[in-house]
């Protein structure tokens, strides 16, 4: 493939403007603008078309030291400061859709379409590592010990995951159903841990909703959801779960049940009412970290030692059993077919509401750190 890029003049007139938040308190955010530096021969530029911004981008920032988040795109420093990651600011990572400005690659074109892991940015620099026609790794060094799964940009041309018309459910959905839909095996591959009940947190999040579904659709379990009252009709809508309940109703469900604890919450308080309470709890699987005020540490707990799930060591034991084909091709199945019921009927589970610029940008960042939205809502941000 040819190797295209802008003009000069052009490339240095332009700027990147970069969302960061500090990061031991996630409220406190800015913008930083930096002009484009010259690309690298090897390197690209890709502008940020848009992105989703979910639950899943708070634990992102909450878990950002202990998983390693903060180092897929650090934060960019501006004049005159000392260094900004140094100083704790960073870049939550998010999901979305980009386009090639400016390439320096042999084997990426300009103009080129791509699904990945971007920076709450309008521009990254890329640099493209064992390409292929469906895609390439992010080869750049700093990412060189981070796990490959969060490198790996997809040409949307031959993705099997992508159709033009729905961008804004890939964005919103395929990355919180990869690992709902993980979470489902990773249960099963070890037969749940003897237990035939699931308790799920946060009922309404779009991971939990997803999960919920894989279990539902695969039997042999009965899948109970715990959410706010105001999200009750929402979660019992969806003909997932078994028995939903308001997490003052935990005291309903039977203590001597032998279950297995989803926390999609991170809600310190609700994960010690859920020890205490089941003295059959198999398996305690911590997952997301939405109520940021409420984290907490998981000594003194009595029963299982909670355990943070990791959805990229189940791609990598899956792929050693089944094959990296077999593998995507019953995860592309199982995608097609959930994104079409969460997206379509006449109630559908998903309804994209698309916010522009800057301002509504870090807006939908402190409303989402109150917060998540109405259920059925789905933020699309664009810069």
């Amino acid at each position: 493939m040819a190797r295209a890029k802008l003009p000069r003049q052009h490339a240095r007139t332009m700027q990147t403007r970069q969302f960061q938040v500090f990061r031991n308190d996630l409220a406190r955010t800015r913008w930083v603008q930096l002009p484009h530096s010259a690309l690298a021969q090897g390197q690209v530029r890709v502008r940020v078309l848009h992105f989703a911004y979910t639950a899943n981008n708070i634990t992102y920032g909450a878990f950002g030291d202990a998983m390693q988040y903060w180092q897929f795109y650090p934060a960019l420093t501006p004049p005159g400061e000392a260094d900004a990651v140094a100083a704790g600011w960073g870049c939550i990572p998010v999901w979305g859709f980009g386009q090639v400005l400016q390439s320096l690659h042999p084997a990426v074109a300009v103009g080129e379409r791509l699904y990945g892991y971007w920076p709450m940015a309008s521009h990254a620099v890329l640099q493209p590592a064992r390409p292929s026609p469906q895609g390439f790794a992010d080869g750049s060094p700093h990412r060189a010990a981070l796990h490959g799964v969060y490198n790996q940009l997809q040409r949307c041309a031959a993705d099997p995951y992508y159709t033009a018309d729905t961008e804004p459910a890939q964005a919103l959905l395929r990355p919180l159903f990869a690992t709902a839909w993980l979470i489902d095996d990773f249960l099963a591959d070890q037969q749940f841990f003897g237990a035939r009940t699931v308790l799920l947190s946060s009922a309404s999040s779009k991971t939990a909703c997803a999960t919920a579904a894989c279990l539902h659709a695969r039997g042999g379990v009965q899948v109970l959801g715990l959410t706010s009252a105001r999200h009750l009709a929402y979660c019992q809508s969806l003909g997932v779960y078994h028995r939903v309940l308001c997490y003052e109703q935990l005291p309903e469900v039977a203590a001597d049940t032998a279950c297995v604890y989803v926390d999609l919450a991170g809600n310190g308080g609700l994960r010690q009412a859920v020890h205490q309470r089941f003295a059959g709890l198999a398996y305690s699987c911590s997952v997301g970290g939405t109520h940021v005020d409420q984290l907490a540490g998981a000594r003194g707990l009595p029963g299982p030692r909670p355990v943070l799930f990791f959805a990229p060591a189940q791609i990598k034991k899956r792929m050693a059993d089944w094959g990296a084909d077999s593998f995507n091709q019953r995860m592309v199945q199982a995608w097609h077919a959930y994104r079409e019921r969460a997206t379509q009927g006449p109630q559908p589970w998903l309804l994209p509401q698309w916010h522009r610029g800057p301002q509504a940008v870090q807006q939908a960042h402190a409303a989402m750190l109150a917060g998540p939205p109405e259920p059925r809502a789905g933020w699309m941000l664009a810069l």
